[in-house]
C-alpha cells in the first residue's frame, strides 16, 4: 500500500463527518441517547477510533469497557454497564461508572459519563448480545484476531504476554458464542481506520428499543 495522498486524508475526514452526521440523525435507542458501540477484537483499533468519531461528535462520552472489566472476569462487566451506565442515561441522567484499576486489581475512582445526544462505548464485546437492545448503531473494527493480537503484543511489550494468551483464549471464547460482526452496520478497517463503503448510514440490525436482553 502506497502513501496516503492529501486527498485520502480528506475522503477520510469527510467519510468520518458523513458517519457523524448520519449517527446524531438516528432515533434514539437508550432514553434520549443515541448509544453506539465499537467492538472488534483486542488491538485492532476500537480505542483510536472512538477517540476520532467522538471528536467529530463535537466532543462525543466514551464509555472504555476496560474500566469495567476485570481481570477475574473479562467479560463479566454487563450488569455494572447496565445499572451504572445504561440505566442512569435512558433515564435522562448523567451517568457515573466505577474505574478499574488494572494494577491494583480493584475498582478505584468514577468515571463521569455526561447524557449526550451520542455516547460511545467502546471495547470487546461493545456489540454483545445483551448490549444490543441499547444501541442505535454497531461499529466493527474489521481486523482478523491473529494480527489484532501481534498488534497488542507489539503495543505492550513481553512484560503482558502471558496475559495476552489468556486473553485470546477468553475473546476466541466470547466471540464463538456471542458474535458482534454479523450485527455490525457500519465496518472500518482496522489498519487503516477507513470506513468502508456503503456502511456510513446503514442501520446495525432491525429497528431497536431501548431494554435489556437476558444474556
Amino acid at each position: 500500500m502506497g502513501p496516503r495522498t492529501a486527498g485520502d486524508a480528506r475522503d477520510a475526514r469527510n467519510a468520518l463527518a458523513a458517519l457523524a452526521d448520519g449517527l446524531r440523525a438516528l432515533p434514539p435507542s437508550c432514553g434520549p441517547v443515541r448509544l453506539v458501540a465499537v467492538d472488534g477484537h483486542a488491538g485492532s483499533g476500537k480505542t483510536t477510533f472512538a477517540g476520532r468519531l467522538a471528536a467529530a461528535l463535537g466532543g462525543a462520552p466514551v464509555v472504555h469497557l476496560d474500566d469495567l472489566a476485570t481481570h477475574a472476569e473479562p467479560f463479566g462487566w454487563t450488569e455494572r454497564l447496565r445499572t451504572e451506565v445504561l440505566e442512569p442515561l435512558a433515564a435522562g441522567r448523567d451517568a457515573a461508572h466505577r474505574v478499574y484499576d488494572w494494577t491494583l486489581r480493584r475498582f478505584e475512582g468514577t468515571a463521569v459519563v455526561p447524557l449526550a445526544p451520542v455516547v460511545l462505548v467502546e471495547g470487546v464485546g461493545a456489540g454483545r448480545r445483551a448490549v444490543r437492545p441499547w444501541l442505535s448503531r454497531l461499529v466493527w473494527m474489521e481486523l482478523d484476531a491473529a494480527a489484532a493480537r501481534r498488534r497488542g503484543e507489539q503495543r505492550d511489550g513481553p512484560e503482558l504476554a502471558e496475559f495476552w494468551a489468556g486473553w485470546a483464549v477468553a475473546e476466541s471464547a466470547h466471540f464463538a458464542a456471542d458474535p458482534s460482526r454479523p450485527f455490525a452496520g457500519t465496518v472500518v478497517d482496522g489498519v487503516t481506520g477507513r470506513i468502508a463503503p456503503g456502511t456510513v448510514g446503514e442501520p446495525s440490525t432491525t429497528p431497536l428499543t431501548c431494554g435489556l436482553a437476558t444474556k
